[in-house]
């Protein structure tokens, strides 16, 4: 919580960024250091103000998701990627769902740290169909009064759109936006 403070004290600084570690081009296979800016985390946090209820704040982490990845992209060519794993096929910037599990929890693990998640704790990506040939990654959050699990999947949409938020029981049976 003391973080919170303290950024609350330095919002009005100019200059000041921190860095999160996202990757692309499937598996992870290259990494980037994307800073964003007060300005930009303050955005972020805009849209945590009216969560008064874990609901509301899933809302705000699908948003916040969405906002985060769109300032990836001014920085490396992550606005490239595509959903799913066709469209974006041999693009620079394409993005399966490992990439979009690690970046996601990234991200998550950012808005905790501000101090932005008031039900919910960050959990390990978590993945689908281990043994069979179709294995999906996601990254995980838990509601803290209930201990339910989330998924919180971007790898389903285009760069910068809304994630998908399912709990874990619909999302490990194959739960997708296309259903």
């Amino acid at each position: 919580m003391r973080y919170w403070l303290i950024l609350l004290w330095l919002w009005p600084v100019a200059g000041w960024a921190v860095s999160v570690d996202i990757c692309y081009n499937y598996d992870c296979a290259v990494h980037a250091k994307v800073q964003l800016t007060s300005t930009q985390m303050r955005n972020v946090r805009e849209l945590f103000i009216d969560a008064t209820t874990p609901q509301q704040e899933r809302s705000a982490v699908s948003l916040a998701i969405a906002l985060l990845e769109g300032d990836a992209a001014e920085q490396t060519p992550t606005g490239n990627d595509k959903g799913g794993n066709v469209a974006d096929n041999g693009v620079d910037g394409r993005m399966d769902c490992i990439d979009h599990a690690h970046n996601t929890t990234a991200y998550l693990r950012l808005l905790q740290r501000f101090g932005f998640l008031a039900f919910h704790d960050v959990l390990d990506p978590v993945e689908r169909a281990p043994l069979l040939l179709n294995a999906h990654w996601a990254a995980q959050i838990m509601e803290s009064a209930s201990s339910q699990k989330f998924v919180v999947d971007t790898w389903f949409r285009d760069n910068g759109a809304p994630a998908v938020i399912y709990p874990l029981q619909d999302w490990l049976r194959g739960a997708s936006p296309n259903d």
